[in-house]
């Protein structure tokens, strides 16, 4: 959110303007295009008579989820434990990767996440890192990724 000067220092002016960015992380069966529409009415809904409310939409990612019974998710499971002696546990983590759903739609392919990261690297912060141990780990991962899944392809 923003509005009037936005430098460092003290404001001790009222802004004529104020702005914000809003990112809504959709779960499955939600449509983007539903979600803005609902997002704009409460904002326009909540806004005093004297505020005018403008909106720019910068893009619709639909929500994924990989099913834990597919294939490419089962191989991934298979490759994590072969690596890391411990089964992952899967979980729904809110991100933006909006051609996932158009490569299921349209090529007829399940997407697997093999994420290496932990909470802990603060992804995205100013201060964001990523252990090399796990990105070593990662690297070892991907080609037992790979023979699991020829394997449970055959």
């Amino acid at each position: 959110m923003w509005g009037g000067y936005i430098g460092e220092g003290a404001k001790t002016v009222l802004p004529s303007k104020a702005f914000a960015k809003i990112s809504c992380r959709l779960v499955p069966h939600q449509g983007s295009a539903r979600i803005e529409a609902l997002v704009v009415e409460h904002l326009k809904k909540i806004a005093p008579p004297q505020v005018s409310i403008q909106v720019k939409p910068h893009h619709g990612g639909e929500p994924y989820v990989t099913p834990i019974d597919s294939i490419p998710f089962k191989a991934a499971s298979a490759a994590v434990l072969e690596v890391f002696g411990k089964a992952p546990i899967p979980v729904r983590g809110g991100g933006s990767i909006p051609i996932c759903t158009l490569f299921e739609s349209v090529l007829g392919v399940k997407v697997v996440f093999l994420g290496f990261g932990l909470d802990s690297d603060n992804l995205h912060s100013p201060n964001e890192k990523y252990d090399i141990a796990n990105f070593y780990k990662g690297i070892e991962t991907i080609p037992y990724f790979h023979q699991h899944f020829a394997r449970l392809m055959a």
